[in-house]
């Protein structure tokens, strides 16, 4: 069993990893439906407790089999998905649907998906606390946030976790961010740990990517930022090469090392998957490894957007005041 970490202020605990279900909706390559939920089997067999979804994960596909994988083993995992909109009404409804598609009596952690830009945060929040008291959802989070924007939300109902994009080609939040949630002990997850895959190194011109794959819409999969990115991978996967380990692996571990209170949420389709980001947590990183790395990824040292242009608005979002 894995190393567990506190979720937010409560005493629930989860493991050190998280399972990402993006990829049960097909975002990424093909999907695998029955490898999905033997992956959560395995994940929850090894002490990988906290599985994400999203009603946006094809209208409630993730959600479904994310809920037919953990339904015999409930005790054990602790179910995260989220809300696209943040009107009080809209929320309402989407907890219900959410809970239907899962199948469950209750969600676990409940974000806001990303900040809703006509709705102040209070309302957003107000809404979820009042889920929290009907025994919908046991704890309230927030994704792509601003800080300005969690603040606000934890003064109107304490939030479990921020979720929100964090690597080594991806370390912005480490400026305004992480000092926020650890002043407030919100527990920090950190979705695409392994950049898209960028961090794993087989990705290494656009032609990698799968018919159809959705990252060849992302700048830093194109032309010459794609160049760039890999080239700036060497120092990484020297390291794992002396450590005889996989590049992803060390990437993972540098995450686990720089806080307790950083959970890297990585995407499993499939068995194979969870046993191969499990060794992670037996890469040995002492304090020159750590700087090593600082130093080769610097923060903003990626080439080109995380995000398509047209999706950017929505990244680390700052909701409108009270009485707007």
């Amino acid at each position: 069993m894995i190393d567990t970490r506190k979720l937010g202020q409560g005493e629930v605990r989860v493991g050190a990893i998280a399972l990402g279900a993006m990829a049960f909706a097909g975002w990424y390559d093909t999907r695998d439906d029955e490898g999905g939920v033997l992956a959560i089997h395995r994940a929850l067999d090894a002490g990988i407790t906290l599985i994400d979804t999203a009603e946006a994960y094809g209208n409630g596909k993730s959600e479904g089999l994310v809920g037919r994988a953990v339904r015999d083993r409930r005790d054990r995992a602790v179910v995260a998905t989220k809300a696209s909109k943040g009107s009080p009404a809209y929320l309402r409804e989407a907890v219900d649907r959410s809970l239907k598609h899962l199948g469950l009596d209750h969600i676990d952690l409940y974000y806001l998906h990303r900040v809703d830009p006509d709705v102040p945060i209070e309302e957003s929040v107000g809404a979820m606390a009042s889920m929290v008291q009907a025994g919908k959802v046991r704890a309230i989070g927030l994704s792509e946030a601003g800080p300005v924007t969690i603040r606000r939300a934890h003064a109107t109902h304490p939030i479990a976790a921020l979720q929100t994009e964090y690597s080594l080609l991806q370390r912005d939040p480490e400026r305004d961010l992480l000092p926020v949630t650890r002043s407030l002990g919100i527990t920090f997850v950190a979705y695409s740990p392994l950049h898209r895959g960028l961090l794993t190194g087989k990705i290494r011109t656009p032609a990698d990517l799968p018919a159809g794959d959705w990252r060849s819409q992302v700048p830093r999969f194109q032309g010459a930022n794609l160049a760039a990115n890999v080239a700036r991978l060497q120092p990484l996967e020297e390291m794992a090469a002396r450590k005889g380990v996989a590049t992803s692996s060390v990437a993972l571990a540098w995450i686990l090392r720089k806080g307790d209170d950083l959970v890297p949420l990585v995407g499993m389709g499939r068995p194979e998957n969870v046993e191969r980001n499990l060794e992670a947590l037996r890469v040995p990183l002492d304090e020159a490894d750590m700087a090593a790395l600082d130093v080769a990824f610097p923060i903003g040292c990626a080439a080109g957007l995380r995000y398509p242009e047209s999706m950017t608005a929505s990244l680390g979002r700052e909701a409108p005041p009270m009485g707007k």
